[in-house]
């Protein structure tokens, strides 16, 4: 039978009253006596309520954490950052997948309402306009990760993505290029992916490159996107390079272009985004953008804790660093 509550004071030689300042980190108990009530709660293996305590206190020591894919080998990165600081302020963590469904974010974000999580860090697909609206009804303390929201509304960690794609479009049309594809997300979304998009096209009119609408291919973040866009498009035109907005699109590209008889970077210069590990494994190995992943969810999270705790925050939004890391994928 699991120990209560009455077991932890009784083995403890205190009141119920302590054991519960205790446990709700009240600082009225001295040092003494607080180390007796931990020695009593490991020796008994004893668990609070969870649910009950919620109810006392309105608390849930949980947070949630929204990802459109998990399947992506850039999220649960993220996902371990943030997990890595929650654990040390002793928070849980509740991890919902929404496998890039609008309908099912906010689903999850009326679920972690009910749940009693103390707040959420979000990353969506895209931001539209319906579920900004909910999680401003919602209440729920939250922070956004990856990307912001067009008017800045809640706290955020992100990178300048329109910049870090001027970049590494410059460093294409830098090496000779001037048949540069685009595979990647819309402008008109609202994520970070379709930032690039506008990072794409501000290089290319700086370089006064015409802007081929043959050689943009909207879609997906995942490897058959990349693929199934030189298959179906691009193969039937002169290609001299490819800016992917996600590594795993670029892979897919490349396996493509093999196909057809092309060789990465003989022929075609390749560049990711995101810097994922298998960027470092795959061949050839890939040139990509470099997102700090790991430091993203971990900013985020200490964010979170903040406003949780009601505590101020250094400033509302974060942009950290990104590298342009030179591969493989493209010619010396």
């Amino acid at each position: 039978m699991a120990a209560s509550i009455k077991d932890v004071a009784k083995e403890a030689g205190v009141s119920i009253a302590t054991v519960s300042r205790v446990l709700n980190e009240v600082d009225v108990v001295n040092e003494d006596t607080k180390k007796k009530v931990q020695d009593a709660i490991a020796k008994l293996a004893y668990r609070p309520n969870i649910v009950a305590r919620s109810l006392k206190t309105q608390k849930s020591r949980t947070i949630g954490i929204i990802i459109p894919d998990i399947s992506s080998q850039f999220y649960p990165e993220i996902v371990r950052g943030a997990e890595d600081v929650a654990n040390i302020y002793k928070y849980n963590i509740m991890l919902c997948n929404t496998d890039l469904d609008a309908d099912k974010e906010k689903e999850y974000l009326m679920v972690l309402k009910e749940k009693m999580v103390d707040g959420v860090m979000y990353m969506s697909s895209s931001l539209e306009p319906e579920i900004l609206e909910l999680i401003k009804k919602l209440q729920m303390p939250m922070v956004l990760v990856e990307t912001t929201d067009n008017n800045k509304t809640f706290p955020s960690v992100t990178i300048d993505n329109e910049k870090a794609a001027y970049d590494g479009v410059k460093y294409l049309i830098n090496k000779g290029n001037k048949k540069i594809a685009y595979i990647g997300s819309p402008a008109n979304e609202v994520n970070a992916s379709a930032k690039r998009y506008l990072g794409y096209k501000a290089a290319l009119e700086e370089s006064n490159i015409n802007i081929d609408e043959n050689l943009v291919c909207f879609g997906g973040l995942k490897t058959a996107d990349g693929y199934n866009s030189v298959i179906n498009k691009l193969k039937d035109y002169d290609v001299d390079a490819v800016f992917c907005s996600g590594d795993e699109i670029a892979m897919g590209a490349i396996n493509a272009f093999r196909e057809i008889g092309k060789n990465i970077p003989d022929d075609i210069d390749v560049i990711g985004f995101d810097n994922i590990y298998s960027a470092s494994i795959f061949y050839p190995k890939l040139t990509t953008i470099a997102q700090p992943i790991y430091d993203m969810g971990s900013v985020g999270m200490r964010m979170l804790i903040k406003i949780i705790n009601k505590k101020s925050l250094d400033k509302n939004h974060y942009t950290l660093p990104y590298e342009l890391i030179e591969r493989d994928s493209c010619k010396n």
